[in-house]
């Protein structure tokens, strides 16, 4: 091997060797960064007076005198219709149509009714009443507690 070829191969190992280092020490740097930043909460939040510290439950639905009796209330966001009886009894339907998956809008005259394409489902049991659906309201589990309605 002639002295310009040795000295050729060693500057290309000398760079290939110099490149890999680069290479792996940018991951070894990667590696080695501490994760991001996370805040701690330096205290808890004041509890307010009048509560034993507990977490508070969750939110109710609604309060039960807010549901007209013999009518009910749409809750849109939790896609849920609260019905009451003219005995205070309440019953809970998923809102959605079991037609094409409209929401439905009122409760009136004793039915749950969908603006969509007229289906009309009991409001005390959630049965079809008439319209093209042909399947119930599937019930949503409720629980009753001082005076609201509460998700169960």
């Amino acid at each position: 091997m002639s002295k310009s070829e040795v000295e050729r191969r060693t500057v290309l190992l000398a760079g290939g060797a110099a490149a890999t280092t680069a290479v792996l020490s940018g991951c070894i740097v990667q590696q080695a960064a501490p994760p991001p930043a996370t805040t701690q909460p330096t205290s808890k939040a004041p509890v307010s007076q009048g509560t034993t510290g507990t977490a508070p439950g969750p939110a109710a639905l609604a309060q039960v005198a807010d549901i007209p009796a013999g009518g009910g209330v749409i809750l849109k966001e939790q896609n849920v219709v609260l019905c009451k009886d003219a005995s205070g009894k309440v019953s809970a339907f998923s809102a959605i149509c079991t037609h094409q998956g409209c929401v439905v809008t009122d409760v009136a005259d004793g039915t749950i009714n969908c603006p969509c394409h007229g289906s009309k489902f009991d409001a005390a049991s959630g049965e079809r009443v008439a319209g093209p659906a042909k399947k119930p309201l599937p019930p949503v589990s409720v629980q009753q507690r001082d005076g609201a309605i509460f998700q169960a």
